[in-house]
């Protein structure tokens, strides 16, 4: 069986005839993000890639643990008063003058000044919903919200085959998960456990019994962390994934010019290229599929350059 080539559904591929495109071109799973919406609201995506995809692998990815922003589109440039940006209340009543807040998976970065205003480090247009963190601070949330729980209970008649649980942070988390999933009929299911901070990542070898796959999910990841140390910490879990014999996903700015460029950069291919000659059981693409102007040609790319290594490993 070859590396697994997954998508993530998104008004760029709402259309089933991109859909029947997509795993023309070995296309076989996609990722829902319930974070802003159910199930029920997704009826329609799930139901035209059913119509195209002959075994389909439905994964849905928790809302979880994760801190977001909420109505935001908004240019940051010099500086801005913090109020100005719709942050969650746990986020504001941890804020402390110098902390600097990671907006976006990062791509933006700002500064604290004093209790209200925050220096803009690192500005650009920040959209609605976008993952928000305070570097170097943790903070406690729910391992499941109600959002999430209403979601399970329907995951059964959606035909899910996976659950993403985000921010993992030890095996504990995964047991109320599986539990219930059980509770819904739904023990079939499997448990992708996606490792996003440095707690899950000195915590792996208390979550990898009690999941069924780990997601390399290098987007938070890497907000953890000083980017340069990220590759070192996904070498370590992919290790210690093929020690336990557990299968592992890479994602996260895969092809990430493909959002705007019909073509990959060098650096992308040879990511994706790296990810499957090392041991990758899948590879996901996220925003570029999702939103992106070429979500066609970025599961060409993505499953073409895994099986161009499958090759050369024979």
């Amino acid at each position: 069986m070859g590396t697994e080539i997954f998508a993530t559904f998104g008004p760029a591929c709402r259309d089933k005839e991109v859909l029947r495109n997509m795993v023309a071109f070995g296309l076989t799973g996609m990722r829902l993000n319930l974070s802003h919406m159910t199930l029920h609201e997704a009826a329609d995506y799930i139901s035209a890639y059913r119509s195209v995809a002959q075994s389909p692998q439905l994964l849905i990815d928790m809302q979880g643990p994760e801190l977001r922003v909420g109505k935001a589109d908004i240019e940051l440039t010099e500086s801005i008063c913090i109020s100005d940006i719709e942050l969650p209340s746990v986020v504001t009543d941890a804020l402390e003058t110098g902390d600097e807040i990671l907006l976006d998976d990062g791509r933006l970065l700002l500064r604290m000044c004093d209790s209200r205003n925050a220096e803009v480090i690192r500005g650009g247009f920040l959209k609605s919903h976008k993952s928000v963190k305070i570097k170097n601070k943790s903070i406690d949330m729910p391992v499941l919200t109600d959002h999430d729980i209403e979601n399970i209970r329907l995951a059964r008649e959606y035909g899910v085959t996976a659950v993403m649980q985000p921010f993992v942070r030890s095996g504990k988390e995964l047991r109320r998960v599986r539990e219930l999933l059980c509770e819904n009929g739904a023990e079939h299911i499997k448990i992708f456990a996606k490792i996003e901070n440095r707690q899950g990542v000195e915590n792996l070898q208390d979550i990898l019994p009690h999941s069924d796959a780990i997601v390399i999910a290098r987007g938070d990841l890497g907000n953890d962390m000083p980017l340069w140390e990220l590759p070192a910490v996904q070498k370590r879990i992919e290790d210690a994934c093929h020690k336990a014999d557990k299968p592992y996903i890479v994602v996260t700015q895969m092809l990430a010019s493909m959002e705007q460029s019909p073509i990959p950069t060098r650096a992308e291919v040879s990511d994706i290229f790296h990810a499957a000659y090392h041991g990758a059981w899948g590879v996901m693409i996220t925003g570029e599929s999702a939103v992106g102007r070429y979500p066609v040609e970025a599961v060409k790319y993505l499953s073409r350059t895994v099986r161009a290594c499958e090759k050369f490993v024979l």
